[in-house]
Protein backbone atom coordinates (compact mmCIF):
# COMPACT_ATOMS: atom_id res chain seq x y z
CA UNK A 1 0.00 0.00 0.00
CA UNK A 2 3.06 2.24 0.72
CA UNK A 3 4.31 1.56 -2.74
CA UNK A 4 0.96 2.30 -4.43
CA UNK A 5 1.22 5.98 -2.56
CA UNK A 6 4.62 6.97 -4.18
CA UNK A 7 4.87 4.49 -7.25
CA UNK A 8 1.69 3.01 -8.44
CA UNK A 9 2.86 1.55 -11.67
CA UNK A 10 5.31 -0.50 -9.55
CA UNK A 11 2.51 -1.13 -6.95
CA UNK A 12 0.47 -3.03 -9.95
CA UNK A 13 3.57 -5.27 -10.45
CA UNK A 14 3.86 -5.67 -6.75
CA UNK A 15 0.07 -6.46 -6.90
CA UNK A 16 0.14 -9.22 -9.07
CA UNK A 17 3.38 -11.17 -7.72
CA UNK A 18 1.46 -11.22 -4.36
CA UNK A 19 -1.71 -12.15 -5.66
CA UNK A 20 0.35 -15.23 -7.72
CA UNK A 21 2.41 -16.34 -4.71
CA UNK A 22 -0.98 -16.32 -2.85
CA UNK A 23 -2.66 -18.74 -5.53
CA UNK A 24 0.61 -20.55 -5.60
CA UNK A 25 0.18 -21.56 -1.64
CA UNK A 26 -3.62 -22.44 -2.71
CA UNK A 27 -2.62 -24.70 -4.93
CA UNK A 28 -2.60 -27.35 -2.35
CA UNK A 29 -6.33 -27.04 -1.29
CA UNK A 30 -6.79 -26.94 -4.87
CA UNK A 31 -5.50 -30.19 -5.44
CA UNK A 32 -7.35 -31.66 -2.28
CA UNK A 33 -10.62 -30.76 -4.06
CA UNK A 34 -9.55 -32.02 -7.46
CA UNK A 35 -8.62 -35.49 -5.74
CA UNK A 36 -11.81 -35.36 -4.14
CA UNK A 37 -14.15 -34.06 -7.54
CA UNK A 38 -12.05 -37.38 -9.07
CA UNK A 39 -13.16 -39.89 -6.37
CA UNK A 40 -16.41 -38.99 -7.20
CA UNK A 41 -16.20 -40.95 -10.83
CA UNK A 42 -15.99 -44.27 -8.70
CA UNK A 43 -19.38 -43.73 -7.55
CA UNK A 44 -20.52 -43.73 -11.15
CA UNK A 45 -21.22 -40.59 -12.13
CA UNK A 46 -19.76 -39.90 -15.98
CA UNK A 47 -16.37 -38.84 -16.31
CA UNK A 48 -17.37 -35.94 -18.65
CA UNK A 49 -19.46 -34.63 -16.12
CA UNK A 50 -16.59 -34.44 -13.33
CA UNK A 51 -14.32 -32.93 -15.83
CA UNK A 52 -16.90 -30.36 -16.61
CA UNK A 53 -16.73 -29.60 -12.92
CA UNK A 54 -13.07 -29.26 -12.56
CA UNK A 55 -13.15 -26.56 -15.82
CA UNK A 56 -15.86 -24.92 -14.53
CA UNK A 57 -13.70 -24.90 -10.71
CA UNK A 58 -10.86 -23.33 -12.41
CA UNK A 59 -12.79 -20.60 -14.95
CA UNK A 60 -14.32 -19.46 -11.99
CA UNK A 61 -11.06 -19.02 -9.63
CA UNK A 62 -9.20 -17.69 -12.64
CA UNK A 63 -12.43 -15.01 -13.23
CA UNK A 64 -12.59 -14.19 -9.32
CA UNK A 65 -8.46 -13.73 -9.45
CA UNK A 66 -8.72 -11.46 -12.94
CA UNK A 67 -11.39 -9.75 -11.34
CA UNK A 68 -9.76 -8.67 -8.28
CA UNK A 69 -6.67 -7.55 -10.32
CA UNK A 70 -8.43 -5.17 -12.21
CA UNK A 71 -10.64 -3.63 -9.39
CA UNK A 72 -6.87 -3.31 -7.86
CA UNK A 73 -5.79 -1.87 -10.80
CA UNK A 74 -8.79 0.87 -10.45
CA UNK A 75 -10.41 -0.85 -13.83
CA UNK A 76 -13.99 -1.46 -12.41
CA UNK A 77 -15.31 -1.29 -16.07
CA UNK A 78 -12.72 -3.79 -17.43
CA UNK A 79 -13.43 -5.70 -13.99
CA UNK A 80 -17.14 -6.35 -14.79
CA UNK A 81 -16.26 -7.61 -18.36
CA UNK A 82 -14.16 -9.82 -17.23
CA UNK A 83 -16.52 -11.37 -14.81
CA UNK A 84 -19.59 -11.67 -17.39
CA UNK A 85 -17.37 -13.52 -19.66
CA UNK A 86 -16.39 -15.65 -16.49
CA UNK A 87 -20.10 -16.31 -15.71
CA UNK A 88 -20.94 -16.77 -19.21
CA UNK A 89 -17.86 -19.21 -19.89
CA UNK A 90 -19.39 -21.23 -16.90
CA UNK A 91 -22.88 -21.11 -17.98
CA UNK A 92 -21.71 -22.31 -21.67
CA UNK A 93 -19.38 -25.01 -20.20
CA UNK A 94 -22.73 -25.95 -17.88
CA UNK A 95 -25.09 -26.89 -20.64
CA UNK A 96 -24.58 -30.24 -20.85
CA UNK A 97 -24.81 -31.07 -17.09
CA UNK A 98 -28.36 -28.90 -17.03
CA UNK A 99 -29.34 -31.49 -20.22
CA UNK A 100 -28.61 -34.50 -18.66
CA UNK A 101 -30.19 -33.40 -14.99
CA UNK A 102 -33.05 -31.94 -17.47
CA UNK A 103 -33.67 -35.82 -18.75
CA UNK A 104 -33.19 -37.45 -16.41
CA UNK A 105 -36.27 -35.56 -14.50
CA UNK A 106 -38.20 -35.78 -17.11
CA UNK A 107 -37.12 -39.78 -17.15
CA UNK A 108 -38.27 -39.72 -13.66
CA UNK A 109 -41.71 -38.22 -14.46
CA UNK A 110 -42.45 -40.50 -17.03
Amino acid sequence: MILKEYRRDFAIYAELIGGSIILYFCVDYLKGIVNFISGLSSTGIDSSFILLLVKITGISILTEFAVSVCRDMGEGAIASKVDLGGKLLIVSLSIPIITATLSGLLGLLE
